[in-house]
């Protein structure tokens, strides 16, 4: 450690930089998307028409029995074939992202909203709304209430799990320490960077749903 170099960061923070934005924006990007195709997902399931909640199930069952490195390659391999030309490896990660976060985000939604008591859902119902009603005034704010904090833990796991995007030669903050390792020979350096980077991000974020989740507790 008596060589160690502050000035290889410092000279190649803005290509870092970039790398952390493409983290960043995927996290978001992808989050979103599955949190709304994970509601469906979660409607579906507990819809009491049984080829949609069915269908819904393995859905959820299939993408959670898969790791999530080969669902990247699938989509970044398939996509192309099924359009019949290239989309580029960031929209190909991002449809395998969402696609496959919607499959955890569904349980957590799911779980949310069964632990509304069935005796307000009974009410709404007796008061004349319908289903739809029902669920998006009475049901879902209150399922999302509790769920808040467990949405951004997986928010936060999403996050670690975007380093897996350079197999498809993707240059995410991870993967851009790793180049400037390999290229100036300073692997110490870039990596106890990265892990100090991930650390402050990901301990803040956990950080900030306990403080969230406390207060929502009140």
């Amino acid at each position: 450690m008596g060589d160690f170099d502050v000035s290889v960061i410092l000279d190649n923070l803005p290509f870092l930089l970039q790398g952390l934005q493409l983290s960043l924006v995927l996290t978001a990007l992808a989050m979103t998307g599955g949190i709304v195709l994970g509601t469906l997902l979660a409607l579906a399931r507990l819809s009491e028409l049984k080829p949609l909640a069915v269908a819904a199930g393995l859905y959820i069952d299939f993408f959670r029995s898969l790791p999530l490195i080969l669902v990247i390659f699938w989509f970044y391999f398939l996509v192309p074939l099924v359009l019949g030309r290239p989309v580029g490896g960031f929209y190909s990660v991002l449809i395998a992202f969402t696609l496959f976060e919607a499959a955890y985000y569904a349980e957590i939604i799911r779980a949310g909203i069964t632990s509304v008591g069935r005796g307000q859902v009974a009410a709404a119902r007796a008061l004349g709304m319908t289903y739809t009603q029902t669920m998006h005034h009475i049901v879902l704010p209150q399922a999302f209430r509790a769920m808040v904090p467990v949405l951004l833990t997986q928010g936060i796991i999403l996050f670690q799990d975007t380093s897996l995007v350079y197999v498809v030669g993707l240059k995410d903050f991870l993967t851009s320490a790793e180049l400037i390792a390999t290229r100036d020979q300073r692997l110490v350096e870039m990596f106890l960077f990265a892990a100090a980077l991930y650390l402050v991000l990901c301990f803040s974020a956990s950080q900030g749903v306990r403080l969230l989740q406390r207060r929502l507790a009140k």
